[in-house]
């Protein structure tokens, strides 16, 4: 809440109007389909014409993750349980989340599933929150927070599943965040204690589902809104290591941001850059062959520096999507190779 100039407010204002809203993000990623599958993004960046873009403009081009061929497609409503059901859950599908990240809302969905659980996906879901919240436009994130408890409670679940760090941490400050409002208060106080990370619930779970071998060796990177901010730091460790033939190396300076934190990335692209390179050459130490998070804007970022470092071939996964592939029995060639949006 201070004073900007109108490069700058007007920057703020186009992120504002477009990352919460599903909808929209939908309809921008059709021409950015056509920008990347079309070789205009490959040749923009071989060209070099990039670098005498305005940084901010840059960003969001080195940012960009591969748009999928099913943007538009939304999750199924309801979902049953594989075998005796054994929780009733909701999902959030998020804002980015679902537009480009939807291969790791359907392999979470998979996952719960193959658990026992029942996963409830409210059609039309608005935004969390959270892009507000970080930026202390709390009036803005209050309103929708209301939205999201109401429409939670008509689906009359157990629990709410995130697979996005940063939408969980504003949710379960949800009770918080309407501390002052007589009319929610004590609803957003029981919603939030109803909103677990999709790695608490798993591992609240014992697991039924078998788990196939999948040797490899991969890189864990923890995002502080997870790690920080919910302070979640065993369970992603014990769900990958119930994965046969995965061995996990732990990143230097773990507990460092990568430079995402929500827009940062893209509002100060500079000292974003610099924690992003600072992360990626610690990742790259391990000699890993893949990169694992459990947040959407991590994987960007991280995505974007091993871009920078020429380790294009190094591939990104939310964690949830190495369970998935273990229970489906999926190879390692098919993970690291196949068709899938977290590939760049």
């Amino acid at each position: 809440n201070i004073p900007r100039d109108a490069v700058d407010s007007v920057f703020r204002r186009l992120l504002f109007s477009t990352f919460p809203y599903p909808a929209r993000l939908r309809a921008l990623a059709a021409p950015l389909f056509v920008y990347q599958r079309s070789c205009l993004q490959a040749l923009l960046r071989w060209s070099g014409l990039l670098k005498v873009l305005p940084k901010r403009l840059a960003a969001m081009d080195a940012l960009l993750p591969v748009v999928p061929a099913n943007f538009a497609q939304k999750m199924p409503m309801d979902t049953a349980a594989s075998g005796a059901r054994r929780r009733r859950v909701g999902m959030l599908t998020g804002c980015v989340q679902q537009v480009f990240f939807s291969h790791v809302n359907a392999a979470s969905v998979r996952v719960l599933a193959a658990e026992g659980c029942e996963v409830i996906a409210p059609q039309d879901q608005p935004c969390c929150g959270a892009l507000m919240v970080h930026s202390g436009l709390e009036e803005q994130a209050a309103a929708m927070a209301r939205k999201i408890i109401a429409l939670f409670e008509q689906a009359d679940v157990e629990t709410i599943v995130i697979n996005a760090a940063g939408c969980g941490s504003t949710m379960k400050e949800y009770g918080h965040l309407l501390r002052d409002d007589p009319q929610w208060a004590e609803r957003a106080r029981l919603f939030s204690a109803k909103c677990k990370d999709i790695t608490e619930i798993l591992c609240e779970l014992a697991p039924t589902a078998p788990r196939n071998p999948l040797p490899l060796r991969i890189a864990y990177h923890d995002a502080c809104h997870l790690r920080h901010a919910q302070g979640i730091y065993r369970q992603p460790r014990q769900l990958l290591a119930g994965i046969p033939g995965l061995e996990v190396a732990e990143v230097a300076e773990s507990s460092l941001c990568c430079g995402s934190a929500g827009v940062y990335n893209l509002l100060q692209p500079e000292a974003a850059q610099q924690l992003g390179d600072r992360k990626v050459s610690h990742l790259l130490a391990t000699h890993a062959a893949a990169v694992v998070s459990a947040n959407p804007g991590c994987l960007l970022q991280l995505m974007s520096g091993l871009r920078r470092s020429g380790q294009k071939e190094l591939p990104a996964f939310h964690v949830v999507e190495l369970l998935d592939a273990s229970i489906r029995g999926v190879s390692v060639e098919a993970l690291l190779w196949g068709e899938n949006g977290a590939r760049s």
